[in-house]
C-alpha cells in the first residue's frame, strides 16, 4: 500500500491543474482499492454545499453541477465528524441521502474520509461499493492518509491557479501576507536578478591581484548603483527610508563585505566565488535570527552580492521595459528592485518570499505602495503578463479578475487616495483624544537614522533603537570608536527628544559570524543580557561608547533586553555605573569642559516571570519597555515564523491583553512610566487597546505614525473604555478582533484596516 499512496501522491503533484489532480486521484484509488466508485466532494463554505468534482464509477456529465447541502447525507456526516466513516450498508445509516442523478442506488459499502487543512474541512474523499461489507483497517487508513496529502494540494490550488473546472466553487486568488496597505490594480511584471548566487560554480585562481582589482570595480559600479537608484526615489520617499541605502553602502565597506571577500581571494578563490562564499555565509547567519527585522537582512546581503555577482559577470546593460500600470512581481522583492521601477507606472507588488519587515515592504508602506509577501505556493511563471488586483489590507491577489471586481476595486482605490490626503493633514498635530488624553507617538529604529526627521510629522522620541546590526555586519565586534560614530549619529539627528539604546541583543537565536553559539533550544538560550552579562568586555565597551556619544546631548536612555531576574538587573546597573563613572573622569581629566549626564535605564518586558518581579525591579530602574513581539512568543510558547503553530501568535488574544493590563496596572501603581514598542502598538486596533489600558507612550515604525496619530485624535477615551471592557470579556483572539473592527466602523475609521474610506 505505500508504495501504492507514494505513486498516487507522485502523480496529483505533477497534475497541470486540479481538476487533473482530482481525477488521477480517483481513478487510482479505485483501482488500488479495487473497489466501484471513488469520489471527491468540495466544499462550497459561501453556498453551505458539498460540490461533487471528480469521481469514478458514478454518473456525471461534464456540465452537470452535482452537490449536497452542508447537513446533508453521509458526506456531510464525515466533514461534521471531523473523522473517517466505514459503513457495511450506508443506505442503513438514518443521515444516508440518495443522490440519484449519479447512478447511486446500486452501491452500499461506504468509506467516507474528511479532507481537513489547518483545522479547516476542505472537502470529502468516498469509496463505495456494490458488495455490502465494511472496508478493512488498511483500507481505511490508505484513504485517511490519503485525504490528509490531497487537503494540501487542494488548499494550495486556489493560489497556484490550477483551480479551472466548471464545478469550482472559488475565485481564482492567492493569499499572503499583508506587507503594505492599499489597493493596486495592473499588470504583473516579472522582476528577476541580473545574476544569481546559485549560479556560481567555485574556481580558483593563481592571479589574486587580479581578481581583488576586478572585485574593486565591481563593488564601485555597485555604489554608483546603489546611490542613483537612492536618487531616484528620494523626491516621494520618506527621509529616513533612504537610509536603506545607506545601510547598502555601509555593507560595501570593507569592515563588512568588502575585507571578508579580498581574503577568500587571497586564499585562492576566483572573486566571483568568494562573493557566493562570503555572501552565502551572512545571509545564513541572518537567516539563523529569531528577531523578524533582523532576520530579514539576509534579503538585503543576498541582494547586495548578487549586485556585485552581475557586474562580475558583466551583466548590467540591459534595459528593462515595464507596463504602464506595473505590479512588481519576484520570487523576493528587494528594496533595490522597487527603486529600480519608474515611480509613475510602479502601482504595488507581489513577493512570493519576504515578511512585512522586509527593506521592500518598509519602502513600499513608505512610497505608498499596496504590496503582498509571502505566496511561496505559485510558480513565478504563472503571474507573467497577468492581471492583478493586489489587496493590501487583507494579503489578498486576484488573478485576471472579473469585470465586476475590477470595478468594485477601482472604487475602493479612489477612496483611498481620498483619506491618504485628509490623513497627511495632521502630520504635525500631537496624538491627543477628543477629550484631551495625550499620548507620546515615538519611533522604532535599527538603521542610519541620521537623515532628517521632517517628514515624520510630531513624534516625541526613539522608542527603540537597535544596536544588533553593526555586530551582524562586521568580520570582528565593532570598536568602541565605531560604536561611538554611529551612536553619536543617531542621538544628535534627534537631539530635541530621548532615544532609547537597547543593548545588544545576540546570542544563540542571533549568531555573530565571529562569535558562533550552539545550543539546542536557541530560542530559550543564551541570548540578549544573558551573554552579554557573561561577557562584560562587550557590553562595558558599547555602554561606554553610548555615554560618550551622548556628550553634549543628555537625550540617551539606556534599555536592557531578555531581563528575567533581579540579579540580571543588579549587574547590568552596576556595569552602567562602572562605564559612567570611567567616562567622566576621563572627560574630567581632558582640556574639554563637558559634562556627562547619567542616562536613564529600563528594562523591556518581554520574559513572563518579570510580569511577578515588577515592584521588586522599578525599585532599581527608571522606566520600562514592552516588548510586545517577545512577550506574545513566550507567553503562548509560539515560534511566530513556524507555519505549523504560527496561528497561535495573535496580539489580540485575551491572555495577552489580561497580561498588558497587568503590567500597565502595576506600573501605575510603582509610579513608573511604561511604553510599549512592539508591533502591537503600530496596529489600529491594537493601539486603541494599548491607550485604553492606560498606556501613553507608543512606538513604533515610522509609516505607522500617520495614521495611529490619526485614529487617536478622532477618537474619545471613554469610548475606548467601554470596547476594552467588552475586549476583556472575549474568549477568543477573533472575537476581540471582530469587535475591534466593528468599533473602527462604527467610528467612521474603517479605512485603516480595510480597503476604501
Amino acid at each position: 500500500m505505500l508504495t501504492t499512496l507514494q505513486r498516487i501522491v507522485e502523480v496529483v503533484n505533477q497534475a497541470p491543474d486540479l481538476d487533473s489532480a482530482l481525477r488521477a486521484i480517483v481513478n487510482r484509488v479505485r483501482a488500488a482499492l479495487g473497489s466501484d466508485v471513488c469520489s471527491v466532494y468540495l466544499a462550497d463554505h459561501d453556498r453551505q454545499e458539498f460540490v461533487l468534482m471528480a469521481t469514478e464509477g458514478l454518473k456525471l456529465d461534464t456540465h452537470q453541477r452535482v452537490s449536497l447541502q452542508f447537513g446533508e447525507g453521509l458526506i456531510s456526516l464525515a466533514a461534521q465528524r471531523e473523522e473517517p466513516l466505514n459503513f457495511a450498508n450506508a443506505a442503513e445509516h438514518p443521515n444516508f441521502k440518495l443522490v440519484e442523478s449519479v447512478g447511486e442506488e446500486a452501491y452500499r459499502a461506504m468509506l467516507v474520509a474528511p479532507i481537513i487543512h489547518q483545522r479547516k474541512v476542505l472537502g470529502v474523499l468516498a469509496v463505495q461499493q456494490k458488495k455490502a461489507r465494511a472496508f478493512s483497517g488498511e483500507e481505511e487508513a490508505f484513504v485517511v492518509t490519503l485525504a490528509a496529502q490531497l487537503a494540501a494540494v487542494i488548499a494550495h490550488a486556489e493560489a497556484k491557479g490550477l483551480v479551472t473546472g466548471q464545478h469550482s466553487p472559488w475565485l481564482r486568488n492567492l493569499t499572503g501576507l499583508a506587507g503594505a496597505p492599499g489597493v493596486a490594480i495592473g499588470q504583473a511584471f516579472i522582476g528577476k536578478p541580473a545574476a544569481t548566487l546559485s549560479s556560481v560554480v567555485p574556481r580558483r585562481t593563481e592571479y589574486p591581484w587580479r581578481e581583488i582589482h576586478k572585485f574593486r570595480k565591481a563593488v564601485l559600479q555597485t555604489r554608483m548603483e546603489l546611490r542613483s537608484l537612492a536618487e531616484q526615489v528620494a523626491e516621494y520617499v520618506a527621509e529616513d527610508t533612504l537610509a536603506i541605502f545607506d545601510v547598502y553602502q555601509g555593507m560595501l565597506d570593507a569592515a563588512s563585505l568588502g575585507d571578508a571577500v579580498e581574503k577568500k581571494i587571497k586564499d585562492g578563490w576566483m572573486a566571483q566565488t568568494a562573493v557566493k562564499m562570503v555572501v552565502e555565509d551572512f545571509v545564513a547567519q541572518f537567516e539563523g535570527l529569531d528577531d523578524p527585522y533582523l532576520r530579514e537582512r539576509a534579503v538585503d546581503v543576498r541582494d547586495l552580492g548578487q549586485r556585485i555577482l552581475s557586474y562580475l559577470q558583466e551583466r548590467n546593460g540591459a534595459q528593462q521595459s515595464f507596463p504602464e500600470s506595473c505590479i512588481l512581481v519576484a520570487d523576493e522583492v528587494t528594496a533595490s528592485m522597487l527603486a529600480s521601477v519608474p515611480r509613475d507606472k510602479l502601482q504595488g507588488l507581489v513577493s512570493l518570499h519576504g515578511s512585512a519587515n522586509s527593506h521592500a515592504a518598509i519602502m513600499a508602506r513608505s512610497m505608498g505602495i499596496p504590496a503582498v509577501f509571502g505566496i511561496n505556493e505559485v510558480p513565478l511563471t504563472y503571474l507573467s503578463e497577468r492581471e492583478l488586483i493586489v489587496d493590501g489590507y487583507s494579503g489578498d491577489v486576484f488573478v485576471n479578475p472579473p469585470a465586476q471586481l475590477l470595478e468594485e476595486y477601482e472604487v475602493l482605490r479612489n477612496e483611498e487616495l481620498e483619506l491618504a490626503a485628509i490623513v497627511a493633514e495632521g502630520r504635525d498635530q500631537p496624538a491627543q483624544t477628543e477629550d484631551g488624553v495625550r499620548v507620546s507617538l515615538q519611533v522604532n529604529a535599527g538603521m542610519n537614522v541620521e537623515h532628517g526627521q521632517d517628514r515624520w510629522g510630531h513624534y516625541e522620541g526613539i522608542g527603540l533603537y537597535r544596536t544588533e546590526i553593526p555586530f551582524m555586519m562586521r568580520e570582528r565586534f565593532p570598536t568602541e570608536k565605531e560604536q561611538l560614530d554611529l551612536y553619536r549619529q543617531t542621538l544628535r539627528a534627534h537631539k530635541k527628544v530621548p532615544v532609547v539604546m537597547r543593548t545588544l541583543d545576540i546570542g544563540g537565536d542571533k549568531p555573530l559570524p565571529y562569535f558562533p553559539i550552539q545550543e539546542e533550544n536557541p530560542f530559550l538560550g543564551w541570548r540578549g543580557i544573558r551573554m552579554t552579562l557573561d561577557h562584560p568586555e562587550i557590553f562595558l565597551v558599547q555602554v561606554r561608547a553610548m555615554l560618550r556619544a551622548s556628550v553634549g546631548y543628555e537625550n540617551l536612555n539606556i534599555l536592557l533586553p531578555m531581563i528575567t531576574t533581579l540579579d540580571e538587573v543588579d549587574e547590568a546597573t552596576r556595569l552602567i555605573n562602572q562605564a559612567y563613572f570611567e567616562v567622566r573622569n576621563e572627560l574630567a581629566q581632558s582640556d574639554k569642559q563637558e559634562q556627562l549626564t547619567r542616562p536613564l535605564v529600563g528594562v523591556m518586558v518581554e520574559v513572563p516571570a518579570l510580569l511577578y518581579q515588577l515592584e521588586a525591579v522599578a525599585k532599581k530602574v527608571d522606566f520600562f519597555s514592552v516588548g510586545t513581539n517577545d512577550l506574545t512568543q513566550y507567553l503562548f510558547a509560539v515560534d511566530r515564523n513556524n507555519a505549523r503553530v504560527a496561528s497561535l501568535y495573535d496580539t489580540y488574544n485575551p491572555a495577552l491583553l489580561h497580561a498588558l493590563q497587568h503590567i500597565v496596572e502595576r506600573c501605575e501603581e510603582l509610579r513608573k512610566p511604561v511604553s510599549v514598542c512592539g508591533e502591537m502598538a503600530g496596529d489600529p486596533g491594537g493601539a486603541l487597546l494599548l491607550v485604553a489600558m492606560g498606556y501613553r507612550t507608543l512606538s513604533m515604525s515610522t509609516h505607522n505614525l500617520d495614521k495611529i496619530r490619526w485614529i487617536l485624535r478622532h477618537v474619545d477615551s471613554n469610548v475606548l473604555q467601554v470596547l476594552l471592557t467588552q475586549a476583556l470579556s472575549c474568549s477568543h483572539p477573533d472575537q476581540v478582533r471582530r469587535l475591534v473592527t466593528l468599533k473602527l466602523e462604527a467610528l467612521g475609521l474603517g479605512g485603516f484596516v480595510r480597503a476604501g474610506k
